[in-house]
This record gives structure tokens, C-alpha cells and sequence, in this order.
């Protein structure tokens, strides 16, 4: 189960601390070596406490890793995490519901635990973005609680959706498929099971 990323809950510190960083990010790179490119930049979405940005850049040193946040404090504890690490980008200012983000291109989009913690909109300003910049034939990468047909959900999975929507009636764990209708453009390539009950979702630009 993952739990979510609230700035305001992360403490007041420049380098903030997402505790599910430390639990998730060794299992989520390991599977990212069969799905990122070898070279290029990766543009990370709702980068949130940038630990994960400074842990996958250490990982994957021929790529460049673009983090991004619309929160500002989020931004500072981005810079302050990836200070002197060679192939990180400035953290950028984007909304993923915008329709204009501050980035031309990329050869990858990844977006962790962000989906089930906010508005719908945010999703499709995601998909519409991933979609604007990413080559036919690269990823676009989710990773988080996601409800899959005949699959039973777990108790604590059901509870953690129960605790969202009590937080912000727009949140909750969205399900696979309606990732899948809301990916226009992209194929759904891979459904990859990773620990705690959550998924690594890979889509594929098709255009």
C-alpha cells in the first residue's frame, strides 16, 4: 500500500522525506531497467520530496533525470536532495492538468504515486502532456494502488482508498482500465506487479 504524498504532512525542512521513498524505490528501479531507454532525458512528474529523483539518477547515470512539482516547498527539497548530482535537472514548476508544461521533449515520463492522490483531471493533463512529448515507442510509466478487473483488491488497499476519499472526495485508487481509456495515444504495454499491493504500469506511445 502507498501512502500519499502530502506536502503539508512532509515537515518543515528544505529536504523534506516521503517515508514510502525508502520502502519503494529499490524495487521500482530494478524494474525500471528492463522499461527506461539507455540514454535521453526522463521527465518525472509530481516529483514530490525529490528523493526518488536524486536515488534513480544515482541508478541510471546515462540518463538525464528532469524533475518536476507544482508545489513550490516540493521544489526546494528537490534541489536540496539532488545538489551536486551531475545528471539532474532544475527541478520545473508543472501542473500535470495544465495544457502547457515548461519541456519540449522527452524520452521517458515517469509519475509515482501521484494518480490516487489527486483530481481526475490531473490524470488526463498527464496522459494529453505524456503524450505531447514522448517519441512513438517510449514509455510512459505509472506507478502506484491500482484496481484491476477480477482481481480482488487488497483489505489494506480498500481501506487506503476509504482514508483518500475522506481526505479530498476527488482522490482514490483509479482502476487499469480506466487508465487504459484515458491513455490516448498510448498502448498499454506492460502490467507489472510490485510489492506492498501496488503496480508498475508501462504504456507506449503509438503515434
Amino acid at each position: 500500500m502507498s501512502e500519499p504524498w502530502i506536502p503539508a504532512e512532509a515537515g518543515v525542512e528544505p529536504r523534506r522525506h516521503a517515508p514510502a521513498t525508502l520502502r519503494n524505490r529499490m524495487a521500482i528501479a530494478d524494474t525500471l531497467r528492463g522499461v527506461l531507454p539507455l540514454s535521453g532525458t526522463v521527465l518525472e512528474i509530481a516529483s514530490g520530496s525529490g528523493e526518488h529523483a536524486a536515488y534513480f539518477a544515482g541508478e541510471f547515470p546515462a540518463l538525464d533525470w528532469q524533475p518536476s512539482d507544482p508545489d513550490p516547498a516540493a521544489r526546494v527539497s528537490i534541489a536540496a536532495w539532488c545538489e551536486g548530482i551531475d545528471n539532474v535537472l532544475p527541478p520545473l514548476e508543472i501542473d500535470a492538468a495544465t495544457a502547457t508544461w515548461p519541456v519540449d521533449r522527452a524520452d521517458a515520463v515517469l509519475c509515482v504515486n501521484m494518480v490516487h492522490i489527486s483530481p481526475w483531471e490531473a490524470t488526463l493533463g498527464l496522459m494529453a502532456g505524456a503524450a505531447r512529448l514522448l517519441p512513438a515507442g517510449t514509455p510512459l510509466i505509472l506507478y502506484g494502488p491500482f484496481l484491476q478487473y477480477d482481481v480482488p483488491t487488497a483489505q489494506s488497499n480498500l481501506q487506503f482508498d476509504e482514508s483518500l476519499r475522506a481526505r479530498d472526495p476527488r482522490w482514490g485508487i483509479r482502476s487499469v482500465d480506466a487508465m487504459r481509456e484515458a491513455a490516448a495515444g498510448f498502448v498499454l504495454d506492460a502490467t507489472i506487479s510490485m510489492p506492498a499491493n501496488n503496480l508498475l504500469l508501462v504504456f507506449r506511445r503509438t503515434e
